[in-house]
């Protein structure tokens, strides 16, 4: 009789929600598939997503262009086993038991492709990293 593990739920959150937290986000959904449940937010989401960042990411087979940053909500954060803030000095609510994480990473706001290439590649790097301490080994390799 096998039982099933909990799938982890990770939240990213930046401020505008347009550029580190959504690529976390498209490259957790891409590499962790169903086995992760995945959430992005803001505390004051951007109207769009960065077009630079949807750029980036489609360089490397991952569709973003449809994505709409979301405000950072409690509810969010509660319903969350890991929250990720991404060096954005964002403010989030803390529940014991929950697991808090703060990448720092360079903000893509305002470059072009060419910079946030390296923010997109250390946040690949990073996100892998997390599957496999989550438990869920990357099993899809990007081109």
């Amino acid at each position: 009789m096998s039982t099933a593990v909990p799938r982890p739920s990770v939240l990213f959150v930046c401020v505008h929600n347009a550029g580190r937290s959504q690529m976390a986000a498209a490259f957790l959904t891409h590499f962790g598939g169903d086995r992760v449940e995945v959430r992005s937010a803001g505390s004051a989401p951007a109207d769009t997503v960065n077009a630079a960042v949807v750029e980036a990411m489609k360089e490397v087979g991952i569709d973003i262009s449809a994505q709409t940053p979301k405000v950072l909500t409690t509810e969010a954060v509660h319903a969350s086993d890991v929250v990720i803030t991404m060096g954005c000095g964002d403010t989030c609510p803390v529940f014991p038991g929950k697991r808090y994480l703060d990448w720092q990473l360079d903000d893509p706001a305002g470059q072009g492709v060419h910079a946030v290439r390296p923010i997109r590649d250390e946040i690949e790097q990073r996100v892998r990293g997390l599957l496999s301490e989550l438990g869920t080994p990357t099993t899809v390799v990007l081109p």
